[in-house]
């Protein structure tokens, strides 16, 4: 039996997604290692597309919060303690940093010679709280300065002590790929662009009449526009797009349906690329490696955004937001790396009749 590891990592979903490279990391060094995670019940669908996560473990502490005791909350929490202490685990991390991740990883269980490892310090622009390293068996200090996908994964390397690939391997485009997943109507879906409006901090949004202009702008070379939410206020955001861009031609932009996150992540994984807010989704976006751009109103892209060394994924940061010209020539860059000498779109083309969801 390989060595068994417990990933502590509850929300949100931008932090989760950033935290996935751990289990191909851990894959890698230790081969027939057994990774389970513990995870708010919203995020569970992006993990279960992972097939490096043995079990999931899911919990619901932001609901509990709110009734801490009522019967229904003292049940729940007395189920998922059970569920959690099924294994015993020669590992558990705690990869949040937090006093809720660090009561999760002290009620998990321990086999004999067992260590619960955490991180020893706060870094740059992260929440931190003291309980993570006071329940550790060992708290690692890293350098404050420092990407969060990168802070999960020196930790658990050295928490483990194996070395560290260059670049992050998220796992899902593999996942996606070997899973046979297919859309009904791929080559239309591949002239299409993603946009993620949606964040859930309006200090983040991008304005409205910017979304419209980029889209007439991509219609105009080729693309249709696809707009994800992941709510009914955000959903009329994408309606009130789609109608816009609708209006000078049927089909230059559909709203999708409200969908859960593993469906989304497949809809997302057959797009020519995305263009989104600084939120869980347009992570979701970096790990599926599509050309990708991620706007900031705040210069904090060094710490979440996507890797620019590539030159296909890149964030673009102004105050007090990107300009439609900035986004554009951002993604102009990207399909100039991704595509190379080929021409790009020129023409648009017929586009899928596939449902608006009433946009």
């Amino acid at each position: 039996m390989g060595v068994r590891i417990l990933l502590v990592k509850l929300s949100s979903l931008g932090d989760v997604v950033h935290a996935l490279p751990v289990v191909q990391d851990l894959l890698a060094a230790l081969p027939g290692a057994q990774i389970d995670w513990v995870v708010e019940q919203s995020f569970a669908p992006v993990l279960a597309l992972h097939h490096g996560v043995r079990r999931i473990i899911p919990c619901e502490i932001r609901r509990w919060r709110k009734s801490p005791l009522s019967a229904a909350t003292r049940q729940q929490w007395n189920a998922f303690k059970a569920d959690l202490r099924q294994t015993e685990y020669d590992a558990i991390i705690d990869l949040q940093g937090l006093t809720k991740s660090a009561v999760v990883a002290w009620l998990a269980r321990l086999a004999p010679g067992g260590k619960r490892y955490a991180l020893g310090n706060q870094t740059d622009g992260s929440g931190y709280e003291a309980p993570t390293r006071w329940v550790a068996d060992v708290a690692i200090r890293t350098q404050p300065h420092i990407h969060a996908v990168q802070r999960s994964r020196e930790l658990a390397a050295r928490a483990l002590g194996y070395s560290l690939a260059p670049s992050p391997d998220y796992g899902l485009k593999r996942q996606l790929a070997q899973s046979g997943w297919t859309h009904s109507a791929t080559e239309k879906i591949a002239n299409r662009v993603a946009f993620v409006h949606g964040t859930s901090r309006a200090d983040k949004e991008w304005p409205l009449d910017h979304w419209t202009a980029l889209g007439h702008r991509l219609n105009a070379a080729g693309y249709q526009v696809a707009l994800a939410h992941g709510n009914e206020k955000e959903k009329l955001k994408s309606q009130a797009i789609a109608r816009v861009l609708n209006e000078s031609a049927p089909g230059h932009a559909v709203a999708l349906p409200l969908l859960p996150l593993d469906a989304l992540t497949h809809e997302l994984a057959q797009c020519a690329g995305v263009i989104g807010v600084d939120s869980g989704v347009s992570h979701i976006a970096v790990a599926l490696d599509l050309p990708h751009v991620q706007l900031y109103n705040f210069d904090t892209a060094w710490r979440t955004g996507p890797d620019a060394a590539s030159g296909r994924q890149v964030s673009v940061y102004a105050a007090p937001a990107p300009g439609v010209d900035q986004v554009w020539q951002a993604w102009l860059g990207c399909l100039d790396t991704v595509q190379g000498a080929q021409e790009r779109p020129s023409q648009v083309l017929e586009w899928s009749s596939c449902e608006t969801d009433g946009a």
